[in-house]
């Protein structure tokens, strides 16, 4: 596969990732029981597969890693720090405003790791 081939496909899972979070983020805050649909259940599972996936061969193609490159180390670190929060968020038995608020900041994680994939600057340029 050629580079773009990779980057189109890690690009493409990321919006994926970031709706499949965001609907099952304001479907639990709605009330909706999500858990039910297998869809749902399964397929952020997939589509984050896929993404990691495709992170690991854009890696290793361009020999660019974390901890050896700033910006791929803030990325993955920020990705730490999405999972755990999206976790909270998504918890069944998270009250709402818990919730809510770890959903947001979910997702202030992930506009942090676009934006340092779009500039390759763990500081946004800002230092």
């Amino acid at each position: 596969m050629t580079y773009w081939t990779i980057k189109y496909l890690h690009v493409s899972c990321v919006m994926l990732s970031i709706s499949l979070f965001v609907l099952r983020g304001c479907l639990q805050l709605a009330g909706v029981d999500w858990r039910r649909w297998k869809l749902l259940r399964i397929a952020p599972h997939v589509v984050d597969t896929a993404l990691l996936g495709a992170a690991i061969w854009l890696t290793l193609l361009l020999h660019q890693y974390p901890f050896a490159n700033s910006w791929l180390t803030a990325k993955l670190l920020a990705l730490v720090a999405y999972i755990l929060l999206g976790t909270i968020a998504l918890k069944a038995t998270q009250p709402p405003a818990r919730a809510a608020a770890a959903g947001v900041a979910a997702l202030f994680c992930v506009s942090y790791i676009v934006s340092v994939a779009t500039t390759h600057s763990a500081t946004l340029g800002f230092f």
